[in-house]
């Protein structure tokens, strides 16, 4: 599949841990990638609206949000952005994560990166009802490789572009791929620290969640 290059309308929140590690995070199922992602798209109580693996999926997309969020080394790698700058860090850590995992996918999972993205575009493509906005850019994110190309730092610039459009006062993210640049060996080291954390808690908790599914 082609990479993104050019295009930087991606349909990415800003805050959070990002698509790719929701999705490593969340289980290789197709409903457990389903509620991965959803868990961007759909706001709310769950009151099953969604099959209940699906919504299993979303529920643990929110906790991992709340652990992110709130974990003391998530605050350490915010420290080090400019006090001027700590109001968007979490933005900026959202994709650098996800850099950090695309780079150095080897570690945390069995099986290739392109094997694992092919299969979760897959998935969005055989299913009928996605949430309306996820509908809209899964076949982008699948003909662009949205989740492969986060192996690319520089791509990083092309999506902060894209998400400063999004912003009432887009000029807060100026300057941020230089920013991560300059923090680029402090920040990895605090990914690799983070992850396997992060790792263990979602994996404790997918377990809690899977006798309310069934």
């Amino acid at each position: 599949m082609a990479r993104l290059s050019r295009s930087a309308d991606r349909g990415f929140k800003l805050g959070g841990m990002n698509y790719l590690a929701h999705l490593h995070l969340g289980g290789y199922a197709p409903a457990e990638l389903l509620g991965s992602l959803y868990g961007d798209f759909v706001k709310g109580p769950l009151a099953g609206q969604w099959p209940a693996t699906i919504e299993a999926g979303i529920a643990l997309h929110r906790r991992i949000d709340a652990f992110t969020d709130n974990h003391p080394l998530q605050a350490r790698a915010r420290a080090r952005f400019p006090v001027e700058r700590r109001r968007v860090a979490g933005i900026f850590l959202d994709l650098f994560f996800d850099h950090c995992l695309a780079r150095d996918w080897q570690r945390y999972s069995d099986q290739p990166l392109q094997h694992f993205t092919d299969r979760v575009y897959r998935v969005l493509a055989a299913e009928p009802q996605l949430p309306s906005s996820l509908q809209r850019i899964a076949p982008r994110m699948a003909a662009q490789d949205w989740l492969g190309s986060y192996e690319e730092f520089e791509v990083l610039g092309q999506v902060i572009t894209g998400m400063s459009r999004r912003l009432s006062r887009p000029g807060l993210l100026d300057g941020g791929l230089d920013e991560l640049r300059r923090l680029y060996e402090p920040l990895s080291e605090d990914f690799s620290v983070f992850y396997p954390e992060l790792m263990a808690f979602a994996r404790e908790q997918r377990e809690a969640l899977t006798p309310a599914v069934g």
